[in-house]
């Protein structure tokens, strides 16, 4: 006969999303439901300030105990916002340490899911997109033409088709996001989906840059869509090929398996993320006033980056339920992009 569980396991098991935090103000601990909370693994979580994830409380100072507030608006890593009660109760380990429980009010939707105002914007986004494109093939084509007639506008009107090409990949890839549809997840091998995205890197634009493959060949099949994963990857290393240095940057793919990691997609059971992919480049990594703000459409620092290609990966790693997160990290210190990825049998 087993005996009664351990405040450990109980604290893990919670629903809640609760974090343990010394004295200093550091978290020391934090349950699974704090990682779908805050879009982060554990091992992210601890060691960081309470204010860095949640903002300064009330008082301007980080939560004491005993301590309780209501439809308290925190600002999550990343700029989003949730509206909760937040609530704080010593732990008996060390002075100054307690247990933060955080409660969110009206939690946003996860995994692609949006509502009927959502939806409607969508629509009209994509119905918006595809009327611009209408009238941008007319100009093109009367600049082609007078392109042929008049040498001396040639400059002009090559200048006019310039313009209206660059626009039209901006549509796009605008229009990657207005696709609403549930993504056909079926169990692929991550390391095909590496191989390929890597080839097409190759072929283009990282055809000067080593790409190193450091890969865990025991992994079990991905549950994803094929087309997605090769563009969220495809994605990935292009980001990384323009941040190195194109003589001697390098480019590492590395795979693995984490266990323990698990988002709530919807009320059932939730999904377990143990597939980590990491995207690693020696290059100086994203300002510090954007860092946060990466996967956010439009954030870039790059003077000819349209700031949607991390943008399109985060919507695409949203509708496989999946994290991603930008770190910089190790020694010496290189920009890692991780994903956790749902396996094949998942459901936790």
């Amino acid at each position: 006969m087993t005996g009664p569980p351990t405040g450990a396991a109980l604290f893990a098991a919670g629903p809640t999303p609760s974090l343990a935090i010394d004295g200093d103000d550091r978290v020391r601990e934090a349950n699974p439901a704090c990682e779908t909370l805050f879009n982060l693994s554990r091992h992210i979580l601890v060691g960081r300030r309470i204010d860095d994830l949640i903002g300064p409380g009330p008082t301007g100072a980080p939560v004491a105990a005993p301590y309780a507030a209501y439809d308290q608006v925190l600002t999550l890593p990343g700029g989003r916002r949730v509206v909760a009660d937040v609530m704080a109760a010593p732990l008996a380990i060390e002075a100054g340490w307690r247990v933060l429980t955080l409660h969110p009010r009206s939690p946003g939707p996860i995994g692609g899911r949006r509502d009927g105002g959502q939806r409607s914007a969508t629509a009209a986004a994509a119905m918006l997109a595809h009327e611009i494109k209408n009238p941008l093939s007319a100009i093109r084509g009367a600049a082609q033409l007078l392109d042929r007639a008049d040498d001396e506008t040639a400059p002009l009107t090559r200048l006019i088709r310039d313009e209206v090409d660059r626009i039209a990949r901006l549509i796009d890839r605008m229009e990657g996001f207005t696709d609403s549809r549930p993504l056909v997840r079926t169990p692929q091998n991550i390391h095909a989906i590496l191989a390929h995205a890597r080839d097409v890197a190759v072929q283009g634009f990282a055809g000067n840059v080593t790409i190193r493959e450091s890969y865990d060949p025991s992994l079990p099949p991905v549950l994803g869509d094929r087309d997605a994963l090769v563009q969220i990857f495809v994605n990935l290393i292009k980001n990384a090929v323009e941040a190195v240095d194109a003589q001697s940057g390098e480019i590492v793919l590395r795979t693995g398996y984490r266990s323990g990691l698990t988002k709530r997609i919807h009320a059932d059971a939730p999904l377990a993320l143990p597939i980590e992919v990491c995207v690693i480049d020696d290059g100086p990594g994203a300002p510090d006033d954007i860092a946060d703000h990466l996967f956010e459409p439009f954030v870039t620092s790059k003077r000819s980056g349209s700031g949607l290609g991390l943008a399109l990966v985060d919507k695409l790693i949203g509708d496989h339920g999946a994290v991603v997160e930008y770190r910089r990290e190790g020694n010496p210190v290189r920009t890692v992009v991780r994903l956790l990825l749902p396996r094949v049998g998942g459901r936790a």
